[in-house]
């Protein structure tokens, strides 16, 4: 099989909506190049054993299987963080929070404090982290398998200024922050989205909150202002249809400066308030 003939299997993916990029992807790692020699070189000729190991992993994508679990790693905002199906897979999307932490931070003279609540693959707290090495950042997570895969990412990130902690949102946080950061579990344990593409294959408590999906984000706004700054902000993902329900939260909690973005699809997906104490 020549790497053209490898490529063009991408139109038996068809349960899949990035199919192109997803072959791409995996005869990438296969070759230890980067995606760009795959259109270089067409022509060359796969091994016997990197023809057995594509059309493994070629098989656990046409089942469903994701790409990142698939590879053991996904690249989030500068850095190539391992993943695990013991927590969610991280997004493009989430980077939006990465992006407005870093712009309400800039002007701070002081070394920022920020927390992570629930940080999973530890993707938001080492990206804060990476770009603000004099930020003290503590990143929380209940789930002790993802714990030990944040750690290994911290270590490989070089982050020695994040702290781990095992915990369920606010409970064992002590101290104020300057920025409170979550990617909390958001979706309604009867949508019908989680019997659909990579999700099924996430753990369900990275996905699912009662309420609608809202309890969790209901918790982290309820605890904020008592682990906020005065002047400190908290930045929380959403679904795409609970905008206006988290600014409503937020205002009836106290904060001010309300504000929601939109993410790379046009669907508002983080919203932020400020605490003024």
């Amino acid at each position: 099989m020549t790497i053209a003939e490898a490529l063009r299997r991408a139109q038996e993916l068809i349960h899949s909506d990035s199919a192109k990029l997803d072959v791409e992807l995996l005869l990438a790692e296969i070759l230890g190049r980067d995606r760009s020699y795959l259109y270089t070189w067409p022509d060359r000729q796969l091994t016997p054993e990197q023809q057995n190991l594509f059309d493994n992993w070629f098989r656990r994508r046409e089942a469903g299987e994701p790409v990142a679990h698939i590879l053991g790693h996904r690249g989030f905002w500068t850095l190539e963080l391992e993943v695990s199906p013991a927590t969610l897979i991280p997004r493009p999307d989430t980077e939006l929070l990465v992006e407005t932490a870093l712009e309400l931070l800039a002007d701070m003279q002081e070394p920022p404090r920020i927390i992570d609540l629930g940080t999973g693959t530890g993707a938001i707290a080492l990206a804060l982290a990476s770009e603000l090495p004099r930020a003290q950042v503590v990143a929380t997570e209940l789930s002790a398998e993802a714990l030990a895969l944040a750690e290994r990412n911290r270590l490989s990130a070089g982050c020695g200024n994040v702290t781990l902690l095992c915990g369920d949102w606010w409970n064992g946080v002590g101290g104020r922050f300057h920025l409170v950061a979550s990617n909390p579990p958001y979706i309604s344990e009867d949508d019908p989205h989680l019997s659909s593409g990579d999700v099924r294959f996430e753990p369900r408590s990275a996905l699912v909150a009662e309420d609608a999906g809202l309890a969790d984000l209901r918790s982290i706004v309820a605890g904020a202002p008592a682990h906020l700054f005065p002047g400190g902000w908290v930045l929380l993902e959403h679904g795409w249809r609970q905008a206006e329900t988290v600014r409503s939260l937020l205002a009836e909690a106290g904060f001010a400066d309300i504000f929601s973005r939109r993410d790379y699809g046009g669907h508002e997906r983080m919203s932020g308030g400020r605490w003024h104490g």
